[in-house]
């Protein structure tokens, strides 16, 4: 059973509720569908009810398997109002709260929130931006942290790591030149998602060009300082480095290059880079050359679970991202 495999069968014996706050988008909507009609989420379309409804039918989709949640619906809207703002963590008043709930995108965020949905599923009608500024209002992020990221997981064929041909990466899309800071905070955040999502013990390196002090500058200088801080802030995860990317992740090279005890080199199933130039370039080497599949990228930092679609990937595609987000929805609650 391939890792794919693995997250369906996860996710078909626990389904989650996802949200879909662009629930007339074509596309998405028979994402939704084709997820739970096979019984891996419990989808809840977000909207006009009775255009949502009339598109369904022209489409021909069975209703049965959607949640319609009309966001005109006063009573339902009252509801959620109160609840969310109850919450000690609530940003928005409630005059706020409501006009914004008037966008779809708004109002499943605020059903997530209060627990009436464990996912928030968007990314083809809204923009990246969108999505990132609606889950920090209306989510917030996760203790200890302070920024948004992402994380990706590829599957390379003929690569023999610590977990046979897989490998997670970050950040491969959202932070353009992370401070120290922020590296610290998107290796926590990684650490976190592959636990939720693959029970993995995460062995977490920060790559650059030096390996232990084998190189100067001030790229190597802050992805230092990142490791210290992360390892400051969580002394639970194996977090570790500097490494080069080979001594990260190859025993031999490990054997070679660090002279001092380390859960992380040579065996890291986590791979931070430092910034956002080498990690769009590594994930399509990986791609081009290693024939991998890269899974992703999963938006990460959030309290629960927001995801940000490629608004051109093919149905299939965003179905896969669909059963990911699930099956880390459910991890978290653990």
């Amino acid at each position: 059973m391939n890792v794919l495999e693995q997250i369906y069968a996860k996710a078909k014996a626990n389904p989650q509720k996802v949200a879909f706050p662009e629930a007339e988008n074509e596309k998405m909507m028979a994402a939704a569908y084709q997820a739970g009609k096979d019984g891996y989420i419990l989808p809840i379309l977000v909207g006009d009810k009775e255009k949502i409804l009339a598109l369904a039918a022209e489409r021909g989709y069975d209703a049965e398997v959607f949640t319609v949640v009309d966001i005109c619906e006063e009573e339902y809207l009252n509801e959620l109002v109160t609840k969310y703002i109850a919450l000690p963590d609530s940003r928005l008043k409630e005059k706020a709260l409501r006009r914004r709930m008037q966008n779809p995108l708004y109002y499943a965020m605020v059903m997530q929130a209060v627990d009436e949905a464990d996912v928030t599923f968007a990314g083809i009608d809204n923009t990246t931006g969108d999505v990132l500024l609606a889950g920090q209002y209306i989510i917030g992020l996760q203790e200890g942290l302070s920024t948004v990221s992402s994380i990706g997981l590829c599957d390379i064929p003929g690569f023999e790591g610590s977990e046979g041909s897989l490998l997670a990466i970050g950040d491969s899309a959202v932070c353009t030149n992370p401070t120290s800071e922020q590296l610290a905070d998107i290796a926590i955040a990684a650490c976190n998602t592959v636990q939720s999502l693959l029970d993995w013990e995460p062995r977490c390196a920060m790559v650059c060009y030096s390996t232990l002090g084998s190189g100067q500058g001030e790229l190597i200088d802050k992805v230092v300082e990142a490791v210290r801080i992360a390892q400051e802030k969580r002394p639970d995860l194996a977090i570790d480095g500097e490494f080069q990317f080979d001594a990260a992740i190859s025993p031999a090279v490990a054997a070679k290059k660090v002279k001092r005890e380390s859960k992380v080199a040579g065996r890291a199933n986590v791979v931070i880079w430092p910034d956002l130039n080498v990690g769009n370039v590594g994930v399509k080497l990986i791609q081009q050359f290693g024939h991998a599949d890269a899974y992703g990228p999963m938006l990460q930092g959030f309290k629960k679970v927001v995801c940000d679609c490629s608004r051109g990937a093919p149905v299939s595609e965003i179905v896969g991202n669909i059963v990911i987000s699930a099956v880390r929805a459910a991890g978290m609650k653990k």
